[in-house]
């Protein structure tokens, strides 16, 4: 099997924290000599994990940029590795740090000085999905029956991404982390979220900037929010907890089995108990009573899912970085040779079952549900705001790929109207006839890119690059890669 070993480097720029990781990489050939060549990960090294730099800011909505790239050119030194090293890697913004006025300069000064990079602003759903990814709740919802939820909690938010059998069912956003209120070493508060105020109100709490805690006061706060996020999760009580809710509120007849706890609070649930104000405060807020509130619940066991431990913690979002699998797609492919290279394409799945494919209204159930999610996962933009990846489909019938082609085209145009290019991807060999009968609906507004022989998951990105004698098109799938395994001292 040919093989080759490629550096990795993934970036992540917290509310609370920033952080590096370098890893290696083998890819393995795993066709044969006489087939088109397919590479995958067979084996992935950690090689150098960065301390953990709080996140540099000028007051409450800047970044530091200069800061951000000073630690990265000094941990860069440490690692003692070049940019020309690097041939793939993520760097995240995450959190509320995401909501920064600066954050997307950053994003692209940090692109820049990162090598060829997957480059994305995670929003508060992607986010979620990354880190269950890296926590391990992803894999582990392949191997039980129910419903797992991971819950990365960092400075600024919590986010919550549910699996059910290796797939992403849903996700919500919690105005809830250890940053939200910010002390002084003697539990003077020296800043209050206003994204809680009024969850604050509802609950009757107030807390003022300028005003010093009790110990007892800040447990008593930390406790609430700890169990009003719980009881959101578990159904329990979702109207005034759902007042910590940022963004789409979680679905109904979601129900969780299973819980895990990740990021720089899940860290701190393992801490020793905080004793005083000075140990509630070390870190400049009160994320080491929050952690403390949720272990407590834990222990209790009162509420109905079962908590695990998560492979990863702090290091969840980006525990590895981006491995990159070179694929070629095949001949049956629907081009516009000028459109020609796209970078960094999100993919979103559409996952076809005999259900979807023998009722027109399943299908189009199934259609808006996918592009829904690409509402609230990504931006809206003129370019290509996602790649749509079809799989499930074994045999396609003339009237079933007009069907299918009506309601990708329909609603697609009518969701993503600023689109001047629709991307698909076809795992079987289809593209081509696919192509053609978006193309028809479509008339150019938007334009119609549809490769096959290309497989692809849930939050990998792809290039596409210039087609080769017309019609055969280099394909560069990204995965996020995350450890299989917890680093220790990671």
């Amino acid at each position: 099997m040919d093989e080759q070993w490629i550096q990795s480097v993934g970036i992540d720029v917290g509310t609370s924290t920033t952080k590096m990781i370098v890893s290696r990489l083998r890819l393995g050939r795993m066709s044969s000599t006489f087939s088109l060549p397919r590479y995958q990960i067979v084996e992935r090294q950690l090689l150098y994990a960065s301390k953990v730099h709080t996140t540099p800011l000028h007051g409450f909505d800047e970044i530091d940029a200069d800061a951000i790239g000073a630690i990265l050119q000094k941990e860069y030194e440490q690692a003692q590795i070049s940019l020309g090293d690097i041939k793939s890697g993520a760097v995240i913004i995450t959190g509320e740090t995401a909501s920064k006025k600066n954050a997307q300069h950053i994003l692209h000064l940090l692109a820049e000085r990162s090598g060829d990079f997957v480059v994305a602003t995670a929003g508060a759903d992607l986010e979620g999905v990354l880190a269950g990814k890296g926590s391990g709740a992803e894999r582990r919802s392949v191997a039980i029956q129910g419903t797992i939820v991971n819950v990365d909690i960092g400075g600024g938010t919590a986010n919550a991404a549910c699996f059910h059998r290796g797939k992403a069912i849903a996700t919500v956003t919690f105005h809830v982390g250890g940053r939200l209120l910010r002390l002084g070493p003697q539990g003077e508060v020296q800043y209050v979220s206003p994204n809680i105020q009024a969850w604050l109100n509802a609950k009757g709490l107030s807390i003022t900037v300028g005003e010093v805690l009790t110990y007892e006061r800040i447990k008593d706060f930390s406790i609430q929010m700890a169990r009003g996020m719980l009881d959101y999760l578990s159904g329990r009580e979702r109207q005034v907890s759902g007042l910590l809710v940022l963004g789409q509120p979680l679905k109904e007849n979601v129900s969780v089995d299973e819980l895990s706890i990740s990021g720089g609070v899940g860290q701190l649930m393992s801490a020793p108990t905080p004793e005083t104000i000075s140990d509630v405060s070390r870190y400049g807020d009160f994320g080491p009573m929050l952690a403390w509130a949720l272990r407590q619940e834990r222990e209790a066991g009162t509420y109905p899912m079962q908590w695990i431990d998560p492979e990863q913690t702090v290091r969840a979002t980006v525990i590895g970085a981006g491995m990159q699998s070179t694929e070629i797609s095949g001949s049956t492919v629907h081009i516009k040779a000028e459109l020609l290279p796209i970078r960094n394409v999100p993919i979103v799945k559409l996952e076809l079952t005999e259900g979807h494919l023998g009722d027109p209204q399943q299908l189009r159930r199934e259609v808006s549900d996918v592009y829904d999610l690409a509402l609230r996962l990504f931006e809206k933009t003129t370019g290509s705001p996602f790649a749509l990846a079809i799989s499930g489909i074994t045999y396609c019938s003339y009237s079933l790929l007009q069907t299918i082609a009506e309601e990708l085209s329909q609603q697609y145009r009518q969701k993503f109207a600023e689109s001047r290019t629709m991307i698909v991807v076809c795992e079987t060999d289809m593209a081509k006839a696919l192509g053609q009968a978006l193309a028809l609906r479509c008339k150019g507004q938007p334009e119609i890119i549809c490769i096959d022989q290309v497989r692809v998951e849930y939050g990998d990105y792809i290039d596409l690059g210039e087609p080769i004698s017309g019609s055969i098109i280099p394909v560069i799938v990204k995965t996020l890669a995350f450890d299989e395994a917890p680093q220790k001292g990671v």
